[in-house]
């Protein structure tokens, strides 16, 4: 997740709103109370609906005017706003973000807002380079099992691991422990004699 997070108040101007998201890029922003608890959430969708006036020369009719001049976001937020723990799986928040159709997804504790999910952040994990992810799925693996009893393989996010013992626990907990690392799509853990063998 992304953080610390920008978040507004329910009084904050919706130019200022705008402003943020532009300034930083960012498709929304979480809306807070005095104390952080997440309230609502407000999208670039939330603050360009019925603002852009119609063009008196191309459409007929009596002009529409934006909404009211100086808008709050506490007018224009979704609400209520879903939020998922900082412990929450990654898969879970793509999972909500897809079929909500959202583009981000606060992260709250309790209902304080600590950080937040785009869209984008996936991406960017989806992205990472198979020698990076091969780098970390080696690290967590040494560190549980030594450095040298791995090998490990990485093809667009797709990790292959060869054990040199032939124990089911472990394999188990390798498993988990590639799967854990950022980029991971899914991970294979075979013992190395019996990989030989099928070869």
């Amino acid at each position: 997740m992304s953080r610390p997070v920008t978040t507004v108040t329910t009084g904050t101007a919706a130019k200022h709103a705008a402003e943020l998201l532009t300034q930083h890029g960012f498709t929304a922003l979480p809306v807070v109370d005095e104390d952080d608890r997440l309230v609502g959430v407000v999208t670039e969708a939330d603050l360009i609906a019925d603002r852009i006036p119609r063009d008196a020369r191309c459409a007929p009719g009596e002009r529409v005017g934006p909404r009211t001049a100086g808008a709050t976001v506490g007018a224009l937020m979704s609400t209520p706003a879903i939020g998922m723990a900082p412990g929450a799986d990654l898969a879970e928040v793509a999972r909500a973000l897809l079929d909500s159709r959202i583009r981000a997804m606060p992260i709250v504790d309790g209902s304080r807002v600590v950080g937040i999910v785009t869209r984008g952040d996936l991406v960017r994990v989806f992205a990472r380079r198979d020698n990076d992810i091969a780098t970390d799925v080696r690290h967590h693996l040494s560190v549980y099992g030594g450095p040298e009893r791995w090998e490990v393989e990485v093809h667009d996010g797709v990790v292959r691991v060869l054990d040199e013992f032939d124990d089911q626990t472990d394999r188990h907990v390798a498993k988990v422990l590639a799967e854990s690392v950022p980029g991971v799509v899914s991970a294979t853990v075979l013992t190395r004699n019996r990989e030989r063998t099928d070869d």
